[in-house]
């Protein structure tokens, strides 16, 4: 199957909205920065790798912001007065639960779990102050469902669903949304280093896991584009969703359907 046109056109109006979103230097985060900023956000963009939020920033009229998200003090360098926070920044590791490292399983929880929970800590006052305010978190169908070797992974996106659903509670009396987006298997670098992984463990080639193992339970049989899950993400922050907070949105391909 081809893949689906590239929907950039913007279609809600964020002039004079500050957003921030981790992860932004590459795949949905990237596609993030991108489409919020063309709907007429002020975008900060931040990545632990500072070139790429440097040159997502430059094509967006943003700023970057070189920041590791495991670092909880770097995280106060981040600007307070954000309108729009979205959660994104993720890595995986696979491995059987015997052999999974320890401080591999905390270091995703930190960057996945406690970014998350600090950043909010750090910008809803703002929200709350202004009386609005879009928190929109990437999550994954595996926040929904579990998979083989990627306990850090699936329990950091269960955690991020429960956060999100408190961030939803506590924020709607300040007009405050919080949701989760759910992709299902998004063409990215961190899936590319997904399906390498995958193919070593199952001891397979890299295109069976592709289709054989990755798209199995999805009913429409192609990968998903990051510009589908930043169209998503672009939605949840419009004129339209403010009666729509604490869900959890699929876009999984009707994976978690039956």
């Amino acid at each position: 199957m081809t893949r689906p046109p590239d929907p950039s056109s913007a279609v809600v109006d964020l002039s004079g909205r500050t957003a921030l979103v981790t992860g932004g230097g590459s795949g949905i985060g990237r596609a993030c920065v991108r489409r919020l900023a063309a709907a007429g956000a002020l975008v900060h963009t931040v990545d632990v790798d500072a070139e790429a939020a440097k040159t997502v920033a430059e094509e967006t009229a943003g700023y970057p912001h070189a920041v590791d998200l495991a670092d909880r003090d770097a995280l106060e360098q981040l600007p307070r007065t954000v309108d729009i926070l979205v959660n994104n920044a993720g890595l995986q590791h696979v491995a059987a639960l015997p052999d999974f490292p320890p401080e591999r399983f905390e270091h995703l929880q930190r960057v996945m779990v406690t970014a998350p929970f600090l950043l909010l800590r750090h910008c809803l006052p703002h929200m709350y102050a202004g009386g609005w305010g879009r928190v929109v978190n990437i999550s994954s169908v595996h926040g929904i469902r579990a998979s083989p070797y990627k306990a850090a992974y699936v329990a950091a996106k269960h955690a991020l669903e429960g956060l999100s659903k408190v961030t939803a509670l506590e924020g709607a009396p300040h007009g405050v949304t919080s949701n989760c987006v759910n992709p299902g298997y998004v063409r990215t670098a961190l899936l590319e280093g997904q399906v390498a992984a995958q193919a070593r463990e199952h001891g397979i080639a890299e295109d069976e896991v592709v289709g054989g193992l990755l798209l199995k339970r999805s009913r429409i049989k192609r990968l998903i584009e990051p510009e589908e899950v930043a169209a998503l993400a672009e939605w949840l922050c419009g004129p339209h969703t403010g009666y729509l907070s604490g869900a959890s949105l699929p876009l999984d391909g009707g994976w978690t359907a039956g």
